[in-house]
């Protein structure tokens, strides 16, 4: 049976692993990441109600309240599976996008993110398509973008089954029907991906011009410009 002294030093142990990671992410994936733990446990300690950060175009216009068009991309919904299973996007493929395709590239990911957001503000106007909080799509959206980019990467589903990258969200789409979770923001997301990767892939592969290239004013965010 360990000490207590012992027991003290695991746990400054594990301290330090948890503080050398978050240390080692790129700083995008941490902001949103961070951002988003931040806002959900604020709400859990009743610091604020949500309404007060989610997508209503009637507030934003009538009162002026512009701030919901992005706050209500921090809020990934209460403690739960899919509040975890969202944050581990960010975490796992969301730092992967932000290390490899986009090593370097740090202001073109912050405009990915702004190009889905901005993408999905206009899917909102849509009453059927509006939700409160399109975070959970936005986060789909990096998910579909990494399939998309590491078509090829070997996943293996809960050690019981192996396919490619480029089908791992169609398969988490897939698991969401089956648990009758909704499918809006999941698919929400996943247009807003594929429109993002026609119009700075897909299309410019075609010999067409890149038409989403990202604009000087994204180059002086704090944490781009320090990327």
């Amino acid at each position: 049976m360990a000490t207590p002294a012992e027991y003290q030093n695991i746990h400054a142990t594990e301290v330090c692993v948890l503080f050398r990671y978050y240390r080692s992410l790129p700083p995008v994936s941490k902001v949103y990441g961070v951002a988003c733990l931040l806002t959900t446990t604020a709400y859990y300690l009743q610091l604020y109600s949500p309404w007060n950060i989610a997508l209503s175009y009637e507030l934003v216009f009538k009162r002026f309240q512009v701030w919901r068009l992005v706050t209500n991309f921090f809020f990934l919904g209460p403690f739960s599976f899919s509040f975890a299973f969202r944050l581990l996007i960010i975490a796992r493929y969301g730092v992967a996008l932000e290390r490899w395709s986009f090593d370097e590239r740090t202001a073109d990911y912050v405009w990915m993110l702004i190009f889905g957001a901005l993408s999905l503000l206009v899917m909102a106007v849509v009453p059927y398509l509006w939700s409160r909080f399109m975070g959970a799509s936005l986060v789909f959206m990096i998910f579909y973008v990494w399939g998309r980019e590491f078509p090829n990467a070997q996943i293996n589903f809960h050690g019981l089954v192996s396919f490619k990258g480029f089908y791992l969200p169609w398969i988490y789409l897939a698991v969401d029907l089956l648990l009758g979770n909704p499918l809006k923001p999941d698919i929400l997301g996943m247009v807003a991906g594929h429109l993002y990767y026609f119009l700075t892939v897909l299309h410019p592969l075609a010999g067409g011009k890149n038409i989403l290239k990202t604009p000087l004013w994204v180059y002086p965010f704090p944490f781009v410009s320090s990327a």
